[in-house]
């Protein structure tokens, strides 16, 4: 990177002594490269065929399609058939072959297919529905659990037994590679970003409301992949922007009829639950309604009063009031809309107790105690839409507009010490009061057009983006300074802040195919970013009798342009087997600081950066491949970051901007092996990951030894500390995941473990001086989840995880360890009485004294069917039944390290009544379908 004031240079020819230390693993690699990109050109034979519902013609997406010797008891390889019920086995040797059809609900049918010369078409095979009522039906074990298709792992949910009432949620829970921890849903050791279902967005990135909305037993399939952006799907070039993605695919009889699930329940202290999910599906056309109240610390929608689903307690005393809508449907043959929009009211009420221990040598003994209370409210408003418009063969419009407008309350008391040697330093008692407003609009708009030409295309993207945002806060403090006692200061103070932003990007693409299986594409974009923040202090006046005083040292009006210019060039090789894609793009950018108060400065900067990126990926078999990715990119300094002015909110802990950072360059590379054996059922994801960024913006942190002037009237005492953002080198990260499952047949369960090892070297500045927090952990989990029947199923997990800081200027060190566990059992007694208890286990080692505290939440419910269908419930449940919930947590840092202990909700008991809504009209399914590769190119 080149700059006008001469910062450091991250030019791409700093890499090359890398490179040149490693010649042997280049060759290595070239050697690889070749061969792969031989066999590719090897000859091979396909069977092909496609799969309808016999009744009525209708294609049947989903349907699992395996292929094995006559001679063999388990299928070699398997496949589900695309949106248009059409499969496919590629690249099969001469001989004989038995091929097997199976859907839930149809009869199963064989056909023997032998290959000699050519390639087979096996035409339509139809499938019959069974004749047995499908509570009745019995899926064969012959069908495995997984398949694994080049990037996207497919599970047939049939092979994962689940309660009767059981939630999307609970069937993923038993996958391989799948965890919810802390309430977030990780797949393959990465957080669950979106759901979509039969291929579309459902409740946009609300995942816990998505999966807690669906029933498990509409699910035919779930597919997990890292989804591209929608640039990269038209164009065919990956640009490195992924989404950890879990596409539902709903069951051919489950798509038209009405389904959902509604609860309330009341309990002892005044708790209450309401909750509903009402799904009506129309083939195509569906709406999904769902509506929450309680004050039980469920935040997103559930009708499930265990609010410690998914581990960790979540802090304070929350009460929710939420409707959220999703909507989808084929507007006409050729335009494809979906949308969601959802209201959430949210309050609350948080007691929180910290203990900090500094780390520098200058500070060794000095100790900060905090313990805060705090209220908060805030109504979000989000909502988003996505129209897709394919005007014919050749063309195709794609609409993304987002939108989120929110309005916030909050009240906030803390008391704050600091401590040297068990002898007082200073303490501030503060209060502040806030209202803050904010809306965020952001659209998206993409054409693409394909010529006549096959792979040519030129393709065109537009974003804009809106932002304005205000804060109002008051704020009183009572700063005392024991050592200093004359400096002691009352602040009584008002903070009018407000920003508003603005972003455009225009990108043209164009593809060009090269021989067979090359293709080339250049882009070009241009973009533009400007943000406006003003922020104004006053100071309150005795004379006036309110606040009237400009605090000019604590007030500042900033801008910030940022201009960019993208040119990129791509190649890529793409096989059956292969694809290899390298890039090269030239950036230059423009990055313009404008201070207009309280005294006008401007700073301008320009960068030009070269930025590569290589892609490869091969497949040894259908069930088997591995992915390599190396890219490079810029990130600028955000607002907060650039605005040069003094946050006293808390006067121990002075925040302040820098406008004289520039941006930094990451480098990232990842690699992914992922396989599955259908002989077996064993399944195995390995993943490595790193980043090098130079001119990482990280935190420089002064501890006043004497008093520090800010401003005219503002003073950074002793003790106190002043934060600010700064580039430096030497931030490098490395993680690495890996997951195996498998069957345990004599449990009738399924086993998963997984393994997660991960190392940061964060630079920082202290006290003027670089210091280096190498921050190293490791985690082990083990889950195993029944597979027994609807009567019974558990699911027991236990992970552990350990952790060691390192600082190079002290040479200190701090490990900690923690293991959370947990058991869940659903058991339907006899004739619908049902036991359910669910057990969380924490055990915490290593933290400061009086945080070391383990703890098990233990909760229970008794219920009774109700009806002649089974569908009502009413139950008795208790929460925490032995009242030990708590809610601690660690954070380390490069000056400190940091435990936190929060108010959670404890023991509760609650009555509720659910009932079950199931309505199919069955059968029906829609040859206008989703695409089932998300709508990829492969």
């Amino acid at each position: 990177m080149t700059s006008h004031l001469e910062y450091k240079n991250a030019h791409p020819k700093y890499l090359s002594p890398f490179f040149k230390k490693n010649i042997r693993l280049c060759l290595l690699l070239q050697i690889v490269l070749c061969s792969v990109v031989h066999q590719s050109f090897a000859q091979h034979f396909s069977i092909r065929g496609s799969v309808q519902n016999a009744a009525d013609r209708s294609v049947m997406p989903g349907a699992i399609v395996t292929i094995q010797l006559p001679t063999d008891k388990q299928p070699k390889d398997g496949v589900s058939a695309d949106a248009n019920g059409e499969f496919a086995f590629n690249e099969i040797a001469a001989g004989s072959y038995l091929i097997k059809v199976n859907y839930l609900g149809f009869k199963p049918i064989s056909k023997t297919v032998d290959i000699e010369n050519s390639s087979v078409d096996l035409g339509t095979l139809a499938l019959v529905e069974e004749a047995n009522n499908l509570q009745e039906v019995k899926v064969i074990g012959q069908v495995a659990t997984a398949i694994q298709k080049g990037d996207t792992t497919e599970f047939n949910a049939a092979a994962f037994k689940t309660a009767a009432d059981a939630s999307a949620q609970d069937l993923i829970q038993k996958l391989p590679g799948l965890t919810v921890e802390d309430g977030k849903v990780q797949a393959q050791g990465e957080d669950v970003q979106q759901i979509l279902i039969d291929g579309k967005p459902f409740f946009g990135t609300d995942v816990a409301k998505a999966l807690q909305s669906l029933p498990a037993e509409v699910i035919a399939n779930i597919q997990i992949f890292n989804k591209k952006s929608d640039q990269a799907e038209m164009t065919g070039f990956s640009d490195g922007d992924e989404l950890k993605t879990i596409n539902i695919v709903t069951r051919a009889d489950r798509r038209k009829g009405q389904f959902g699930k509604t609860s309330v329940g009341y309990g002892t202290d005044d708790r209450y639950l309401a909750g509903t999910s009402i799904n009506i599906f129309d083939n195509d056309r569906r709406f999904t309604v769902t509506g929450l109240s309680n004050n039980i610390n469920t935040t997103s929608f559930s009708t499930d009063e265990s609010n410690s689903r998914g581990g960790r307690p979540r802090s304070g005393i929350i009460k929710t009031s939420s409707i959220g809508v999703n909507y989808s449907d084929m507007w006409s043959p050729k335009i494809e809309a979906s949308g969601s929009y959802t209201y959430t009211n949210q309050q609350n009420f948080g007691i929180e107790s910290k203990f900090q221990q500094f780390i520098s040598e200058a500070d060794s003994g000095r100790t900060y105690t905090e313990n805060s209370r705090s209220t908060d409210k805030e109504g979000t408003h989000q909502a988003d839409m996505r129209i897709d418009y394919k005007i014919n063969k050749q063309n195709r419009l794609l609409i993304r507009p987002r939108m989120t407008v929110r309005r916030g309350e909050d009240f906030n008391y803390f008391l704050g010490r600091t401590e040297n040697e068990n002898s007082p330093l200073n303490q501030t008692e503060n209060t502040s009061n806030a209202i803050s407003t904010g809306v965020n609009f952001r659209n998206t708009l993409y054409y693409s057009h394909q010529f006549d030409k096959k792979g040519r295309s030129v393709t065109f993207r537009l974003s804009t983006g809106f932002s304005n945002s205000d804060n109002q806060r008051y704020r009183l403090a009572d700063n005392q300074y024991f050592r200093e006692p004359g400096r002691d200061r009352i602040l009584n103070q008002f903070t009018d802040f407000g920003g508003k932003g603005f972003s455009w990007e225009g990108e043209i693409s164009y593809t060009e195919p090269i021989g067979k299986n090359g293709s080339v594409e250049l882009e070009h974009e241009r973009g533009h970013r400007y943000d406006d923040s003003d922020r104004r202090l006053y100071d309150y006046s005795e004379f006036t009798g309110d606040y009237s005083d400009l605090n000019v040292g604590l007030s500042n009006s900033f801008k910030s342009d940022y201009l960019t210019d993208k040119t990129q060039l791509s190649y890529q090789y793409r096989t059956d087997k292969v694809r290899f894609q390298v890039e090269g793009e030239y950036q230059n950018a423009m990055l313009h600081n404008d201070q207009v108060f309280p005294r006008e400065f401007e700073l301008n900067r320009t960068f030009s950066n070269v930025l590569p990126a290589v892609r490869f990926e091969y497949k040894f078999t259908k069930s088997t491949n591995i992915e390599l990715d190396y890219r490079t990119r810029t990130d600028a300094p955000s607002i907060s970051q650039l605005q040069n002015v003094y946050d006293i909110s808390n006067p121990l802990y002075v925040r302040t901007g820098n406008p004289g950072l520039v941006q930094s360059v990451q480098n990232r590379f990842r690699g992914r092996y992922r396989t599955h054996n259908p002989d077996n059922d064993h399944t195995f994801y390995a993943s490595l990951e790193g980043a090098l960024i130079p001119n990482y913006i990280a935190s420089s942190t002064l501890t006043a030894r004497s008093p520090i002037a800010l401003t005219a009237t503002d003073t950074l005492q002793t003790g106190s500390q002043l934060s600010r953002p700064v580039n430096l080198d030497g931030y490098r990260t490395i993680q690495s995941f890996i997951n195996f499952g498998r069957p345990v047949d004599f449990l009738k369960s399924k086993f998963s473990t997984y393994a997660y090892i991960t190392h940061t070297r964060t630079p920082s500045m202290i006290d003027s001086l670089t210091n280096f927090t190498a921050n190293t952990g490791f985690r082990l989990g083990v889950s195993l989840s029944s597979n027994i029947s609807e009567n019974v199923d558990f699911y027991v997990s236990t992970r552990s995880g350990y952790n060691t800081v390192h600082r190079s200027l002290r040479k200190t060190s701090e490990n900690y360890f923690n293991q959370s566990s947990r058991a869940q059992l659903t058991w339907v007694i006899w004739k619908g009485l049902v036991y359910r208890t669910d057990l969380n286990h924490r055990i915490n080692t290593g933290l400061s004294a009086g945080f070391n505290t383990n703890y098990m939440i233990w909760n229970m419910s008794i219920g009774k069917k109700l009806f002649s269908n089974q569908r009502g419930e009413i139950s008795l449940s208790v929460f925490d039944l032995l009242k030990q919930n708590i809610s601690i947590r660690r954070n380390v840092t490069d000056i400190l390290v940091e435990d936190v202990q929060s108010n959670v909700l404890q023991r509760y008991f609650m009555l509720t009544f659910t009932y079950n809504l199931r309505h199919f009209s069955g059968g029906a399914s829609s040859e206008q379908d989703f695409e089932r590769q998300e709508g990829r190119k492969k």
